[in-house]
């Protein structure tokens, strides 16, 4: 490749890569630059899941693809050896290569020839992931498009890091965003909590002043006046703590929990009350199933409302009117118990389901953040359990949450410990 060649390319790809500030936008220009470039019938960028210790495929062009979420484990195969030693691979004979994971070919149904691996760099020289490049078109890879590559690679992990600042710029005015907001609520709310503190004080005096006869035929109003002012306060309590926990989530902080031997049914049952006017606006069925059956257990009840709710909130969003959306008590082993969320709306996007616990979470809510599945995830990492979901467009979807019934150590809220 003579220099004006090598310059002209350089180009090419600096306009490719740094024309978006959208961290999908440039891995897909990555890889459709990669395949021009070299000639080759498809391609991948790979990027680690340093929780499953895994390379997961966040995207995949030309002329057959690997689905979206696809994962490997990251030190085994090609690509794992490239990962994690740091230094480009060429194979031009795939199929007798000692590293090679066939399982990729069998999910795309496509036999691999010869490959490039280049390493994704951060600033540093650790690797941040993997491009790879499979099939020329006539021939096979060469040193030259190995060259190719290591530029391009060498650009695309500078654009991607250039997104990911530009990402962590944005959350962070978010977080300072969401403290003011937070702070400026605290100052709103808190005369409510007060004046709603008074007013129950108000009515207890005058409902005590009544007759005897009146005060027994308007009892049940007095009922009702004092659970709508309880739930004025506990309302206001939650939305406090919602806009902290969404502050915390974005600066990937979480406060520990405060444990205490816990009821899901009983916090589900919460959770229904205050949407059950969502959904019957959306025409859709809430319901439980066997939670009952559920032993209590060491937990934060204001944390598990918050996902739940979350859980549940986002159905509603995705629910079709006249569906139903349910939240099961699937059982418990002995040491854990497991919770389905269930619903029959609209199903989720392969990318979009993929990404739901990642710092890419998509929303598809106009003004969504992708921050409420996040926030799950903290609730339930902060309890030592787990989460997946099963979802497929127009299929519904299942959040199926498993916790600890006792956890190993519970310390006390305040032992400094």
């Amino acid at each position: 490749m003579g220099p004006d060649h090598q310059l002209e390319m350089i180009r090419r790809v600096t306009k490719s890569l740094f024309e978006s500030i959208d961290h999908n936008a440039i891995i897909v220009n990555a890889l459709h630059t990669a395949l021009a470039e070299v000639d080759a019938e498809a391609g991948s960028i790979m990027l680690p899941d340093e929780e499953s210790k895994q390379l997961v495929f966040q995207h995949s062009v030309g002329e057959y693809l690997v689905p979206t979420g696809t994962s490997i484990p990251w030190d085994i195969g090609i690509s794992g050896h490239v990962f994690q030693s740091g230094q480009p691979a060429l194979i031009t004979d795939v199929q007798s290569s000692k590293l090679h994971y066939a399982a990729v070919d069998k999910k795309t149904g496509h036999l691999t020839r010869d490959m490039v691996n280049i390493p994704l760099k951060q600033w540093g020289g650790k690797p941040i992931g993997v491009l790879t490049v499979v099939n020329k078109k006539h021939g096979t890879f060469n040193e030259s498009d190995l060259t190719v590559l290591t530029v391009i690679s060498a650009f695309a992990a500078l654009a991607i890091q250039q997104a990911q600042l530009f990402d962590d710029a944005k959350l962070a005015e978010i977080a300072r965003r969401l403290g003011n907001i937070g702070h400026d609520m605290k100052n709103l709310i808190t005369p409510i909590i007060s004046i709603s503190g008074l007013l129950k004080e108000e009515l207890e005096e005058l409902f005590a002043s009544l007759p005897a006869n009146e005060s027994a035929r308007l009892a049940d109003k007095k009922e009702v006046a004092f659970e709508s002012i309880d739930a004025i306060v506990k309302t206001s309590d939650r939305i406090r703590d919602r806009v902290k926990e969404m502050a915390d989530c974005v600066k990937g902080r979480t406060s520990p929990p405060r444990f205490e031997l816990s009821r899901v049914d009983e916090v589900v049952a919460a959770v229904i009350d205050s949407l059950r006017s969502s959904a019957d606006e959306a025409g859709l069925s809430l319901s439980t199933e066997d939670l009952e059956r559920l032993p209590s257990i060491d937990a934060d009840p204001g944390r598990l409302y918050t996902a739940f709710y979350n859980l549940v909130i986002n159905a509603i969003a995705e629910g079709l009117s006249g569906g139903t959306i349910t939240i099961r008590g699937e059982g418990s082993d002995g040491t854990h118990v497991v919770v389905s969320v269930v619903d029959d709306g609209r199903g989720m996007a392969p990318e979009v389901r993929d990404s739901l616990f990642s710092k890419h979470s998509i929303s598809r809510r106009r003004g969504g953040t992708g921050l409420g599945t996040r926030i799950v995830k903290d609730i339930v990492d902060a309890h030592d359990g787990t989460i997946h979901v099963e979802s497929e467009p127009g299929t519904g979807a299942v959040f199926t949450i498993r916790l600890p019934i006792r956890q190993v150590d519970p310390r006390p809220a305040g032992s400094g410990v």
